[in-house]
């Protein structure tokens, strides 16, 4: 089993910038994670990708954040993090950490609230 748990979130102005971190603890051996990720969901929408990492360091992003957002993961202590600058008012939303691997198995963490003020 394993448990993610986001911390950072917060209310910003926009324009500003915070940076979330997901921590990871439980049965996790590195070498077994296949894809690690941020999502979002903002009320009333359907979750959605922000961007994700895999083990062998190929990075995705979301058209919307590109260029301001940028995944890192810490292997030795698991974690995981979101720099996030450049912040809009449409970036509010509950931020998500995901852990995918290669057994097929899933873990979500709780999120964390993203609220940036125009």
């Amino acid at each position: 089993q394993v448990q993610l748990v986001e911390s950072g979130g917060g209310l910003v102005q926009a324009g500003g910038s915070l940076r979330l971190s997901c921590a990871a603890s439980g049965s996790i051996g590195t070498g077994s994670i296949r894809v690690t990720g941020w999502y979002r969901q903002a009320p009333g929408k359907e979750r959605e990708m922000v961007a994700t990492l895999t083990r062998g360091g190929s990075i995705n992003y979301a058209d919307s954040v590109k260029g301001r957002f940028t995944i890192s993961r810490d292997n030795a202590n698991n974690l995981m993090y979101l720099q996030m600058n450049s912040l809009k008012p449409e970036d509010t939303a509950v931020y998500l950490c995901n852990f995918r691997f290669w057994v097929g198995t899933e873990y979500w963490g709780q999120g964390t609230q993203v609220t940036v003020s125009s």
